[in-house]
């Protein structure tokens, strides 16, 4: 599991991006305008950064939860067959709820 091989640092969150699927169970092809938002699930989460007095700010978001990612941005990291992309904290939009 990727998150046994790579522990983000400081502010970090490891995420895997969710691939809405192109067609449906049917077989239908389905337009890309027509899929899901940029979603990921976090697989790894850093310790946090340090503020200017020294103490850890911890990381907002848990292993785990699914989280709305900007457009653009965030690092590429492949391990093994899978891909994985580095983001910030402050840089994800937001968590996503069921």
């Amino acid at each position: 599991m990727a998150s046994k091989r790579l522990i983000p640092t400081l502010n970090r969150v490891l995420i895997e991006k969710i691939v809405p699927p192109s067609k449906t169970n049917a077989g239908i092809l389905l337009p890309e305008s027509s899929t899901k938002l940029n979603s990921g699930k976090v697989v790894a989460v850093g310790p946090g950064a340090r503020d200017k007095s020294g103490n850890v700010l911890p990381v907002a978001l848990k292993e785990g939860e699914t989280v709305l990612l900007p457009e653009y941005g965030g690092t590429q990291v492949k391990l093994g067959e899978k891909e994985y992309y580095l983001y910030r904290d402050e840089d994800i939009l937001g968590i996503l709820r069921e």
